[in-house]
């Protein structure tokens, strides 16, 4: 099995990494794919959360330490695929070695054909690693002018270390004349932007539910871009499904019932 091993990461915290994470974990997992996903934020980790396994017994900290094997912090989601979280306790950040990131990740080579890692925010040592320990590069950026200069960074990081660089992720879009236009972001990072995910109420609802958004509304736009992202992965061609309008239902519905 080849393992395609996709760190995602910003320049910038609270564009909405862990989302993109939780949510392309299952819209793979749905096109059949084997997805391991990996907290490899350590100090702020948020992904155990999203997903409710934020009182795992073991986890990523635990491994690091030398004080759990890989699997034992491995976790089947009902969803489908599976997840390494990291440990939320303050006492679990002492003894931990980052360093060891890139060869706990080695390990999970074989195992899945996606692993998603998701990175601390920023250049620090726990993003560096997590950079490090991957093949591909997706950056998650919003569309405003500070979030894609730190983006910037990421990318020419990325760029001298030989990681292949997938594309962009526009997170939270909300179409107002200030944001920056797809193009502009194009420009200014040098690679396509390949979804743009609009603001969406939902996943903030699906959140506190601890599901993917995906799945706790999966016909909203913001669902719908992370499928056509799953899609793009994969190398398939996605298709918007077709929403029947109220009208159309109450038309469908009379022509049901006169026969």
């Amino acid at each position: 099995m080849a393992t395609r091993l996709i760190c995602v990461t910003s320049g910038k915290g609270g564009v909405g990494k862990t989302t993109v994470v939780s949510n392309l974990a299952s819209a793979l997992t749905e096109l059949g794919q084997n997805v391991i996903a990996v907290d490899a934020n350590l100090t702020t980790p948020n992904l155990g959360l999203h997903l409710g396994y934020h009182l795992a017994g073991k986890t990523l900290h635990d491994v690091l330490r030398g004080r759990a094997k890989l699997n034992q912090a491995i976790y089947s989601h009902p969803y489908g695929f599976k997840i390494l979280p990291a440990s939320m306790s303050v006492n679990d950040l002492q003894n931990v070695d980052v360093g060891r990131l890139p060869s706990a990740v080695l390990g999970l080579m074989g195992k899945a054909d996606y692993v998603l890692m998701d990175s601390a925010a920023g250049l620090g040592r726990e993003a560096l690693y997590a950079m490090q320990a991957s093949n591909e590069i997706l950056v998650v950026t919003n569309p405003d002018l500070p979030s894609v200069a730190d983006a910037l960074k990421v990318v020419k990081i990325a760029e001298r270390t030989d990681k292949k660089v997938l594309g962009v992720v526009v997170n939270r879009v909300q179409r107002k004349w200030h944001e920056l236009s797809d193009y502009e972001i194009e420009k200014t990072l040098g690679h396509k932007v390949l979804v743009t995910i609009p603001e969406d109420k939902n996943v903030a609802k699906a959140i506190t539910l601890k599901m993917p958004v995906t799945e706790f509304a999966p016909t909203t736009e913001s669902s719908l871009a992370i499928k056509q992202l799953a899609h793009n992965l994969v190398g398939r061609e996605f298709h918007y499904p077709k929403i029947t309008t109220a009208k159309n239902l109450i038309e469908r519905l009379a022509s049901w019932m006169t026969g």
